[in-house]
């Protein structure tokens, strides 16, 4: 292994730290259609198989009620794109509507769940409307759930649990379990980062992915420029163990930038599903 090879593997530790510290996982490897839970909150995304995690929960022993959460946002055409890509989901109008809308239509035409088990919330279009305007479909519906179910896309499932915790903190009985049906992991694979499993439906491009894993860190810290409450005050405290902050140091630094539309190395374009090795 040379020098780049070093520095790529080096690279693919610290995403599947960071990643897998923020796909936060409660169920610690239990059925979650075996979960006896209320409610299951679908917050949308554009990783299909988060949505179908959702639907095999929502269709299990306990038919907890379905919430589909999300208008049109920033990650809604990935959506679009994803569905038309689909063998079997490609069916189901997606361009232009909103992404709850699209994830009802897929959870009653293909998973069977009975649509009077479902409601639609499809206006919010961040995490911190997800979590208030699902508060308010269920209120409105007469439903106060004691226990929910969160499910998210892998990169932002931390967030969206301190995001509700602090939506509804003052429904105290309240219980949230996370699941984000998967852990991404990526590899090296020549001089590119792929991922360990690319047959997982939805998956983001690569640049996306290490994007969304780098701008998760800033915004999950208490501090002034953070979402905590020393900060923006849209979430509740999170606390980031210091092997995390020295993992997002060691890939800021070795990407050589800060992350903003494309998280690839200066001056190396990466291939449509890879990053390339990193900056020595």
């Amino acid at each position: 292994m040379d020098a780049d090879d070093v520095s790529l593997a080096q690279a693919a530790a610290c995403l599947n730290g960071i990643a897998a510290y923020l796909a936060l996982d409660d169920l610690a490897g239990s059925d979650p259609a075996a979960m006896p839970v209320d409610c299951v909150i679908l917050a949308g995304n554009s990783v299909l198989a988060t949505a179908e995690g959702a639907f095999r929960a929502a269709g299990g022993r306990a038919r907890p009620l379905l919430v589909l959460s999300g208008g049109i946002g920033h990650s809604t055409e990935l959506l679009w794109q994803a569905v038309a890509a689909h063998d079997t989901y490609r069916a189901v109008p997606a361009h232009g509507r909103p992404e709850a809308a699209i994830l009802a239509d897929i959870a009653r035409t293909f998973w069977g769940i009975d649509p009077s088990r479902i409601l639609v919330e499809d206006a919010s279009a961040h995490c911190g409307e997800n979590a208030a305007f699902s508060r308010q479909i269920l209120e409105r519906s007469g439903h106060v759930p004691r226990s929910v179910l969160l499910v998210q896309d892998p990169t932002m499932q931390r967030r969206t649990d301190a995001t509700f915790r602090h939506v509804w903190r003052d429904m105290a009985g309240v219980a949230f379990l996370n699941w984000p049906t998967f852990v991404p992991r990526v590899m090296p694979a020549g001089n590119v980062l792929v991922f360990a499993d690319p047959g997982i439906a939805g998956l983001w491009p690569m640049d996306r992915f290490v994007t969304l894993v780098m701008g998760e860190i800033p915004r999950l810290r208490n501090d002034a420029g953070g979402y905590g409450p020393n900060g923006r005050g849209f979430i509740a405290p999170v606390e980031i163990p210091a092997r995390i902050e020295a993992a997002y140091a060691a890939l800021k630094e070795g990407f050589g930038r800060d992350f903003g539309a494309r998280a690839v190395p200066q001056g190396r374009p990466a291939p449509e599903r890879g990053v390339g090795a990193v900056r020595r």
